[in-house]
């Protein structure tokens, strides 16, 4: 009876083991991420440097997890539509956003209600880099070259306009920037799409244009707009002729930055395992080819950034 009694307690002590293992090997898998394919939103629309950026950035990082990264455009409202819908998301790390200094910086000061917060609604990630913006603008190659850089300083003398996509873009507040430290008096010509006013300014209808390299450098290789600065540090490797405008007269012309964030709350090990991830492929050989290529600057800095440190943030 005795040893009945052991045989049993021996038995259940093994049942109870297996059960245990059974639970340690679910609560693994459950801890494992990615375990399906991860969802990268761009808040602006197909085409445009940020969302190149993403989809250069989601090939390298569906090698680096093992889970595809699938880019989901979801545009409008300056960025805020698609930074909304991140914000809202489930916190697990499966939705992700590919934020700029839109939605992430520009747009808490320039709209009434935003229903997120860019300093709470979000887990940041990595900051990814700096687009190459603002090629000078894209002064028209024939007879009229007539603002920007070169007649900089020359005030009111030439009411000139530059053309921008949408009140209060980036390249919008590039061009009130300019402005100021130029002491020009550049009038602001909104457009609804890139289309529209790039076919403006190719017509002459328009003086000049702030945009990003990715999308200026097919008409500037054609020669029919002529470049007149960037905004960056360096002359971009895709147009090492393009004069740094900081190096110049105006060391306040400065650039956007890009990053990316996830819903607030999830756990911060997925943040991590993000984050190393993305590291990885900003250094690998071809996302370093791939940007700069399109001009496009990667962070030497690989640390999730801070939103509240930004000063433009109230």
């Amino acid at each position: 009876m005795q040893k009945f009694s052991l045989n049993t307690a021996a038995l259940a002590l093994a049942c109870l083991a297996g059960l245990g293992g059974v639970g340690i090997a679910s609560a693994q898998a459950a801890d494992k991420f990615p375990d399906r394919p991860i969802m990268f939103t761009v808040p602006f629309p197909p085409g445009g440097p940020t969302d190149a950026m993403a989809r250069i950035l989601a090939t390298e990082l569906t090698r680096e997890l093992g889970q595809s990264v699938v880019v989901e455009n979801r545009a409008g409202a300056g960025g805020n539509i698609g930074a909304e819908y991140v914000a809202r998301a489930k916190p697990d790390g499966y939705t992700i956003m590919f934020g700029t200094s839109g939605p992430l910086a520009i747009n808490k000061s320039l709209y009434k209600s935003i229903s997120y917060d860019p300093r709470t609604s979000y887990a940041p990630i990595i900051y990814v880099g700096l687009p190459a913006q603002y090629p000078g603008g894209e002064g028209q190659p024939a007879s009229r070259q007539r603002a920007g850089p070169d007649r900089a300083g020359q005030g009111p003398a030439r009411q000139a306009q530059f053309r921008v996509i949408g009140n209060g873009a980036s390249s919008h507040l590039a061009g009130v920037m300019f402005n100021n430290l130029a002491g020009t008096k550049l009038q602001h010509i909104p457009y609804k799409g890139t289309g529209p006013a790039l076919n403006d300014l190719l017509a002459g209808q328009v003086d000049m244009s702030f945009t990003d390299i990715l999308t200026a450098m097919p008409y500037i290789k054609a020669g029919k707009v002529k470049p007149l600065g960037v905004a960056t540090r360096a002359a971009p490797a895709p147009c090492p002729t393009f004069p740094p405008w900081p190096s110049r007269a105006w060391p306040g012309m400065t650039w956007v930055f890009s990053s990316v964030s996830s819903p607030q709350g999830h756990a911060a090990e997925r943040v991590q395992v993000l984050n190393q991830a993305f590291s990885k492929a900003l250094d690998s050989d071809s996302v370093k080819k791939a940007f700069a290529a399109q001009g496009l600057e990667a962070s030497p800095d690989r640390s999730p950034p801070i939103w509240g440190a930004l000063s433009v943030l109230k």
